[in-house]
C-alpha cells in the first residue's frame, strides 16, 4: 500500500510540476514582456518542464508496472493508451519551442537582439497548445483510476 501511494505522490508532483513550468513558460513568452533576462530565464523554465516531463512519464510507469492493479490491466486499458498518445503529442509540440528558446539565447549573447515579435507570439501559441492539452492528462488519469471507460 506503501508502495502504491508514494507512486502516486509522486506522479501527481510530476504533473503539477509541469503544469507550473508550462504556465511560467506562457507568462514570460510574451511580446509585452520579453527582455534579456527573461530569455534566459525562460531557457531554465523549459529546462525544469523538461525534467517535469521525463518524471512524470517515468512515476505513471511504474505505477503502470509496479501498482496494485498491475500491468496487465492497464496496458489492456483505452485510457493509458489515450493518456500515453496524448503524452507523445505533447512532447512533439514542445520541440518547437525547446529549441526556439536556446537559438533565442545564443543570438542574444551573440548579437544581444532579442526575437522579433512574430515569432514570439507563434512559439507562445505552441507553448498555450500544450499547456491546454495538458489539462487533459489529470481527467484521463481520474476516469482511469475510478474504472470509467476501462475494461
Amino acid at each position: 500500500m506503501m508502495l502504491e501511494t508514494g507512486l502516486a505522490i509522486f506522479h501527481w508532483l510530476a504533473i503539477l510540476t509541469l503544469v507550473v513550468f508550462i504556465s511560467s513558460e506562457a507568462a514570460l513568452c510574451r511580446v509585452e514582456w520579453l527582455n534579456a533576462a527573461v530569455v534566459k530565464r525562460l531557457q531554465r523554465v523549459d529546462l525544469i518542464y523538461g525534467i517535469a516531463a521525463v518524471a512524470l512519464l517515468a512515476s505513471g510507469l511504474l505505477r503502470a508496472f509496479l501498482g496494485m492493479k498491475g500491468s496487465a490491466w492497464y496496458w489492456g486499458q483505452p485510457l493509458l493508451h489515450a493518456k500515453l498518445t496524448l503524452f507523445v503529442v505533447v512532447g512533439l509540440l514542445s520541440i518547437k519551442p525547446t529549441l526556439t528558446f536556446r537559438r533565442w539565447g545564443r543570438a542574444l549573447d551573440a548579437t544581444g537582439r532579442l526575437p522579433e515579435a512574430a515569432e514570439i507570439a507563434a512559439t507562445r501559441r505552441l507553448v498555450m497548445i500544450q499547456a491546454h492539452l495538458i489539462l487533459v492528462f489529470p481527467i484521463l488519469g481520474a476516469m482511469l483510476a475510478r474504472g470509467v471507460l476501462t475494461r
